[in-house]
């Protein structure tokens, strides 16, 4: 049950970094945001994987095509649908993207199979019942859904993008050395943020250089978004080390149910009862994700 409090885990580690992130998005830019989450990262998940190194001992890595192959995948797939969850809510907003986008945690099942892991009946009705909860909580109202054609195309083919990335971090991680599946997870981010690090120095510097130089001067603040987000990258890619990439993502919806708890606590946000029936379906579909490793 080791992968369950990780992927537990890395959902609260992933909202604080999305909440240092938010606070550099007027300056630098979603793209300059974007980059902090991996060339921050960077030196903190060099750190994490030297620890688990030592408490490792003795490794025997295979470093191979298909290691080297499975992290290019994930980290170009994961930059992608970045790309396309941006667009998407640009084109069409929040809502819509957001609900499209949910599509990601059926697609890390099915796309699973292609690296396979064969889930179980409790698994694959753990997956159904997460992805109907969600979308009940997330669909949009009626007004919302005006011009949402494109939108919710790109938001679909962005859930497709991060299921990709889930499976190719996992079959990276099981590639480069099966007997210390957490070193590998930890080895496997290192290489993933340095690949995304170096395209999207590059990509900044030719076409956007200003959301260069405000990523350089707000260092301080990139700090903490950089800690929190190798401390998430370093808990999922554990995770998925240890257990197939669909019911990590269903377990990592916890931070939903969590979410609305604190925003009912601290603001005061009411819940409407379609939010606490899908809630609820999403909690069971959790449970049975979780169950059906156990």
């Amino acid at each position: 049950m080791l992968w369950f409090f990780l992927a537990a885990a890395a959902a609260p580690l992933q909202t604080a970094r999305n909440a240092m992130q938010r606070g550099l998005v007027g300056e630098a830019g979603p793209w300059g945001a974007t980059l902090v989450r991996f060339l921050f990262g960077l030196p903190f998940s060099i750190l994490i994987c030297a620890v688990a190194a030592l408490l490792a001992g003795r490794l025997e890595p295979h470093l191979s095509w298909r290691f080297v192959g499975a992290v290019v995948i994930g980290a170009t797939s994961q930059i992608l649908a970045t790309a396309a969850l941006l667009v998407a809510m640009r084109r069409s907003g929040f809502a819509v993207a957001t609900v499209m986008q949910q599509s990601s945690l059926p697609f890390a099942a099915l796309f699973g199979l292609l690296v396979g892991d064969m889930l179980g009946p409790h698994a694959w009705a753990g997956v159904a019942l997460t992805t109907v909860g969600l979308a009940i909580v997330s669909w949009p109202r009626g007004d919302q859904m005006k011009g949402a054609g494109l939108g919710a195309a790109l938001g679909l083919g962005s859930g497709a993008a991060f299921a990709i990335a889930l499976n190719g971090f996992r079959a990276a991680g099981l590639s480069l050395e099966p007997h210390h599946p957490i070193w590998s997870a930890t080895a496997t981010v290192c290489m993933a943020q340095a690949l995304q690090s170096l395209v999207m120095v590059a990509a900044l510097a030719a076409w956007r250089p200003a959301a260069l130089r405000a990523v350089a001067q707000s260092w301080r603040q990139s700090l903490g978004a950089g800690f929190f987000g190798a401390a998430a990258s370093a808990c999922w890619c554990g995770a998925l080390a240890l257990a197939p990439a669909g019911p990590v993502r269903a377990v990592g919806v916890i931070e939903a149910p969590v979410a609305a708890a604190v925003g009912r606590r601290l603001f005061k946000e009411r819940l409407s009862s379609r939010q606490i029936f899908g809630g609820a379906l999403a909690a069971v579909g959790v449970a049975l994700a979780a169950l059906s490793r156990a």
